[in-house]
């Protein structure tokens, strides 16, 4: 199914619809600040597995949570006070942040030794209008297919690749071609894991 959503007033009859396809288990594809994802929601064991398996991702993989804002990241991650202002002055925007997870999150999203967990807010109204609806964060990951640098860009190839796989997929226009930047916060020096979108340095010295 290709919904094609206003990507600054999305018609709330179509969101409906794609909210709809998430509660009753679906996996969709959507646009965000850096690039399409896919997600799909937090208790979707099965919509986890139709993931893994478009991203050939194994079980050391960290995937995300997106948040509508700093006080849902509060329920599903440890949010120390330097942190806490870190992401405040950095959310919404096309960022992931490594924290370490509360126990809200689901074991079978963790990576099996290390108890951490991607958050990102976007700073995209589809996106955000999509968690508002929804009323709890996306289980997420960038929509890079196995073997490629970068992410799909374009709706329509989208729904011809992977439409057989996917509940829902989101035309809301182009919405750049690069991930998210990555940023470790597990430790006490911020550490850029991944450079992507956004600006890397504003973490600190990358050498």
């Amino acid at each position: 199914m290709l919904v094609a959503l206003h990507p600054e007033n999305p018609q709330p009859r179509l969101v409906r619809q794609v909210l709809d396809a998430l509660h009753s288990g679906g996996v969709i594809a959507y646009p965000t600040d850096s690039g399409y994802a896919i997600g799909c929601t937090l208790g979707n064991k099965e919509g986890l597995d139709v993931i893994r398996r478009i991203r050939r991702l194994d079980d050391k993989h960290n995937f995300t949570l997106l948040c509508r804002d700093l006080s849902e990241i509060s329920t599903y991650a440890l949010v120390a006070n330097t942190t806490y202002r870190l992401l405040k002055a950095h959310t919404p925007g096309p960022y992931t942040f490594i924290l370490e997870a509360t126990r809200e999150v689901p074991r079978r999203l963790l990576h099996p030794k290390r108890k951490h967990i991607g958050i990102r807010v976007p700073d995209n109204v589809i996106a955000q209008t999509l968690l508002e609806g929804l009323g709890e964060p996306l289980m997420t990951s960038t929509l890079i297919l196995p073997d490629e640098q970068l992410p799909m860009t374009d709706p329509y190839d989208i729904e011809e690749t992977l439409g057989h796989q996917l509940a829902a997929v989101i035309d809301g226009g182009f919405c750049g071609f690069e991930g998210t930047t990555v940023v470790d916060l597990t430790d006490e020096i911020p550490r850029v894991t991944r450079v992507g979108a956004g600006d890397p340095k504003a973490f600190g010295d990358l050498g």
